[in-house]
């Protein structure tokens, strides 16, 4: 079995939804850590490897991909056993798609990544309220894909699920789910937390993530 590489670190959203999925297929791996507050993925070995300086980036015998989306999908298309993660089915893939195109389009740089950046890079200590509203026009929509489903593109757990609940776990630290308004995230979330490997590929990251942004006593504006 070819020696996997994924650079990145817990904390990071897209980092964890490559764990999930490295995990779930059962892949031997090792964990590259970049530190990117102390600008580890701008030195001349990281920019080689990557021109776009971000994380995660995975590398085996055949290169370097980047972009977690591109390389969930490369890891089920090469090293997975089957197609369950990301089906061959047309239609079911092109929903699993959709869905993964809504995280990186929409949930990830749309809402979370300019709020954490904000925090984390640029020293906000106020959210602006529209973007508060931004994550619950997400989640809104997220309560709509699980309407008939146990999962975000079906009822079966998909690449689209580990995407999903990787943003989200980040998201809810700003706008906590109200399980109340969202009770079929609130399940889905359960779901999750209940596969073997959620709390290390997920979950301590998560919380890794939460303790460094509630450490800067940021507020959401009135």
């Amino acid at each position: 079995m070819v020696k996997l590489l994924i650079y990145g670190l817990e904390a990071s959203p897209p980092t964890r939804s490559c764990l999930l999925t490295l995990k779930a297929l059962e892949l031997p791996f090792e964990l590259v850590h970049v530190n990117l507050l102390n600008g580890e993925h701008l030195t001349p070995e990281f920019l080689e490897k990557n021109p776009q300086h971000t994380v995660p980036m995975l590398e085996d015998d055949e290169g370097c991909i980047w972009d977690s989306h591109a390389i969930m999908t490369y890891l089920v298309g090469k090293y997975g056993k089957n197609d369950a993660l990301y089906p061959l089915d047309h239609h079911q893939r092109a929903i699993v798609d959709q869905r993964l195109h809504f995280d990186s389009g929409l949930m990830f740089t749309g809402a979370l990544r300019p709020i954490t950046r904000g925090i984390l890079m640029l020293g906000e200590t106020v959210i602006e309220q529209s973007r508060i509203e931004a994550v619950s026009e997400i989640y809104d929509l997220v309560e709509l894909f699980l309407s008939d489903n146990d999962f975000v593109a079906g009822n079966e757990l998909t690449l689209a699920d580990f995407s999903f609940v990787s943003s989200i776990s980040c998201l809810w630290i700003y706008l906590p789910i109200d399980a109340a308004k969202y009770p079929r995230i609130s399940a889905w979330v359960q779901r999750m937390k209940e596969l073997p490997y959620y709390e290390e590929a997920n979950g301590i990251g998560a919380a890794q993530l939460e303790t460094i942004l509630k450490s800067k006593n940021f507020t959401i504006a009135a």
